[in-house]
């Protein structure tokens, strides 16, 4: 592992909480992009018969579950004529409260993604979602009884694997990243017209639009940094602008460091004990490293991890350590503020989902639909090996005690009752 001094913790919010409902999951990886929960009640052993329930979805994804209160939502697709679904569940039971069915035409995929790759974000009042074909991408807003709300095209999306960047709500806007492809992997392919994008969360109505350089898609979800001035920056990733802090307000640029990454990026920025973490990488995994940089008093890159970085799952705290999900099956742990190794250490199996942290234990899903849970701490330790029986290419989600896995055609429920010490 490569590392570099490091500066002063400086005054970092992590705002992890605050942002909506605390207990609600409202995005990608949950309250700020953290992946993290203090729930008690999630079991760390289980099988079928712990299951609340399993319900099956129409089509396939790998769009990961969000929650608003007893509603769970998430998007499906059917393979082979790529008809998407948007489907709200009922969190006690199980149960598909409403569908929406989206007629599309097949395009080409990445062999790991899928029609339904993104994940939706919701509030107290409606639930955002967005795809793509290559000749138009399509966002839209729903009330949580299915009404369509608003819907918007936003033009052609240029990429070699298919869409697959999420939305988050920001105060009264919804952030949408749509970093594009430059072309060059397809000689016929005019260049994609990158941006950072808010619209309003109300009536659709576009309030900003930041163009980014296009290089190599960006399927990064930003996250918010309150600064020591009180004031709130959307941080943000992609290869041509490296990492980069907007006004959420106005889409107006604070900083960026622009050499950054030099290859894709596909994880999203986290923040662990001051420090931002983002990586940068591409399929065959040798290549990959993370970056991790403060952002006071001066934005800076502290250092690097090079060895096992992970290029899709994303990094995931507790205090001041971080854990970091390599693809390839070994997970390490290291100080956040240094980058000092505590330990390494090869699970097997490939990983394209997210870890979540909750309370003192780290869930990790493999493709094959294995659970590894392991102890959250300095010291390596697995907790315990638990099968969803299906391939699972998703992010767990968790909200109101529960935790919710989604494979690649059902959503299964587990949890909620007190757990035995």
């Amino acid at each position: 592992m490569k590392t570099f001094a490091s500066l002063g913790l400086g005054f970092c919010i992590v705002l992890a909480g605050s942002l909506l409902g605390a207990d609600d999951w409202t995005r990608f990886r949950g309250p700020n992009g953290s992946g993290e929960s203090e729930a008690t009640t999630i079991p760390v052993e289980f099988s079928e018969k712990d299951f609340n329930w399993k319900t099956a979805l129409p089509g396939i994804g790998h769009s990961s579950p969000v929650v608003w209160k007893n509603r769970v939502f998430l998007l499906s697709a059917k393979p082979d004529d790529a008809t998407r679904y948007v489907l709200c569940i009922d969190a006690d039971s199980g149960e598909i409260i409403w569908r929406r069915d989206f007629p599309s035409k097949p395009h080409h995929l990445h062999a790991r993604s899928s029609y339904a790759s993104s994940t939706p974000a919701v509030d107290a009042e409606r639930v955002y979602v967005a795809w793509s074909t290559p000749d138009e991408t399509t966002f839209k807003a729903f009330d949580h009884d299915g009404k369509e709300l608003w819907s918007q095209n936003l033009g052609r999306w240029v990429s070699q694997h298919g869409f697959g960047t999420s939305p988050i709500v920001y105060e009264d806007l919804v952030i949408l990243n749509n970093a594009q492809d430059d072309g060059k992997v397809d000689p016929g392919q005019s260049p994609g017209e990158s941006s950072m994008m808010a619209f309003d969360r109300r009536t659709g109505e576009l309030r900003w639009k930041t163009p980014r350089k296009s290089g190599s898609v960006s399927y990064s979800v930003p996250c918010i940094y309150r600064g020591s001035d009180g004031k709130d920056q959307l941080i943000c990733t992609n290869t041509t602008d490296g990492f980069y802090s907007l006004d959420p307000h106005t889409g107006k640029e604070n900083w960026k460091i622009g050499d950054a990454f030099s290859m894709r990026t596909v994880s999203s920025p986290v923040f662990v004990d001051g420090v931002i973490f983002g990586s940068t990488g591409q399929g065959g995994f040798a290549t990959n490293y993370v970056v991790a940089v403060r952002a006071e008093p001066k934005p800076e890159v502290v250092y690097e991890v090079r060895r096992s970085a992970p290029y899709v799952p994303c990094i995931v705290g507790r205090g001041n350590l971080a854990f970091l999900w390599f693809d390839a099956g070994i997970v390490s742990c290291i100080e956040a503020a240094t980058g000092e190794v505590h330990w390494q250490q090869r699970l097997g199996g490939t990983f394209s989902g997210s870890p979540v942290r909750v309370g003192d234990k780290i869930y990790g899903v493999n493709d094959d639909g294995e659970v590894i849970v392991l102890a959250a701490d300095k010291n390596f330790k697995v907790l315990a090996r638990n099968s969803l029986g299906e391939l699972s290419r998703a992010t767990p989600a968790v909200s109101g005690g529960r935790m919710y896995f989604r494979t690649a055609s059902h959503l299964i429920s587990i949890g909620g009752k007190q757990q035995a010490e």
